[in-house]
């Protein structure tokens, strides 16, 4: 194998790649990357079993062929060589040397022969989704995944798709958090979990940009992510999902309208005495045109003043102020509405400019002496 390439862009796609390398794993070919050169292409492949990227580049090829290289160290030589051509070779005993300008290496490999390949995931159906729409979705849900691994179902995201109507929902039995948007569906209906480690990668390698779209397929157990030259490749959670739909009340008795950010931030402040404390919790004392904002810890207490439009009847709640803060700060809305049934029952929290999203939150009990 003998190539030529961009250092920069070299960098770039081992920074990609390198997201699916696992560093606790104790099989030593799984440390590594894969390299395979074809053509005028340069493949660079990670693989933990469970999530799988390649990276494509473009290369001066002069001899194909593929090798494994540890992950850490050639990430580590890449980034810190110039900005300028870099040559990379292998010998027969898959030892590999690397030359740019002034600097060369010679680094041990190993045989590509027991590199795990990724699954194969047919890519002509697809469906085609925005890239801005769908890097908003996980943004907006996927920090209400479960971290609990007695509960892996729910450490994955329902990804929902009917019609011309694609969902993602995030549930970790104290919250839900739901986005929904449109895209041109010519493939069919689906339903499948993803887990949040995937989606948390494939949100960092989405640039975001509007008028871009992403490709999505599935088969049985995979879904394969087409992001321009790089390729995703997860394994899907096995498992009923929640009902969620089940879950969302349909009706409200309170309704307070609020503005985001100012909400947010009385938040923000009155967690610093919450977090203190046991239960890190806020207190919402609903009130006519006011909603006071409360914390008591062993150290102290905090009361915040913010005007509300308010439909319905007084009402004293409590959350957790994290879950809350978390919710808040995804929401792109000016304002938003807060729907409440009892002070035990779940809150409902929407943008005002429409219900494409939707949190829910558990509330936390209070005692009447709090």
């Amino acid at each position: 194998m003998k190539l030529i390439c961009s250092q920069q862009t070299l960098s770039n796609a081992i920074s990609t790649v390198q997201k699916a390398v696992s560093s606790k794993t104790t099989l030593p070919i799984l440390k590594g990357l894969l390299l395979e050169c074809v053509q005028d292409k340069l493949y660079l492949i990670g693989n933990d079993l469970e999530l799988g990227i390649q990276s494509c580049i473009d290369a001066d090829v002069f001899d194909e062929g593929s090798v494994v290289i540890d992950s850490r160290l050639f990430g580590d030589i890449i980034r810190k060589l110039p900005n300028a051509p870099v040559e990379i070779y292998t010998d027969n005993e898959f030892n590999i040397y690397i030359k740019c300008e002034f600097s060369e290496f010679k680094i041990k490999g190993l045989s590509p022969e027991d590199y795990p390949r990724l699954p194969d995931v047919d890519e002509e159906m697809f469906y085609q989704i925005p890239e801005d729409l769908f890097k908003n979705m996980i943004k907006q849900t996927v920090f209400a995944i479960s971290q609990d691994e007695t509960k892996p179902i729910l450490m994955g995201e329902l990804l929902e798709i009917e019609g011309d109507n694609i969902s993602l929902i995030a549930i970790d039995g104290y919250r839900l958090a739901t986005k929904t948007g449109q895209i041109n569906n010519n493939v069919g209906n689906i339903k499948v979990i993803i887990p949040g480690k995937a989606l948390n990668e494939i949100n960092r390698i989405l640039a975001g940009d509007e008028g871009r779209e992403i490709k999505i397929s599935f088969t049985e157990k995979h879904a394969l992510f087409l992001i321009d030259n790089t390729k995703i490749i997860t394994r899907l959670l096995e498992g009923e999902f929640i009902n969620y739909k089940q879950i969302l009340p349909k009706e409200y008795n309170l309704r307070v309208k609020v503005s985001t950010k100012k909400l947010l931030s009385c938040i923000e402040r009155a967690s610093l005495l919450a977090k203190e404390g046991k239960n890190n919790l806020v207190k919402f004392s609903i009130r006519d045109d006011i909603m006071l904002v409360t914390s008591n810890s062993e150290i102290g207490n905090v009361q915040e003043e913010i005007s509300i439009s308010l439909e319905g009847e007084d009402l004293d709640i409590a959350f957790n102020s994290r879950y809350l803060m978390e919710g808040l700060k995804v929401i792109d809305s000016e304002e938003i509405y807060l729907e409440f049934t009892t002070n035990v029952s779940p809150c409902i929290i929407k943008p005002e400019d429409g219900e494409k999203y939707i949190y829910l939150l558990l509330p936390v009990r209070i005692s009447s002496s709090r």
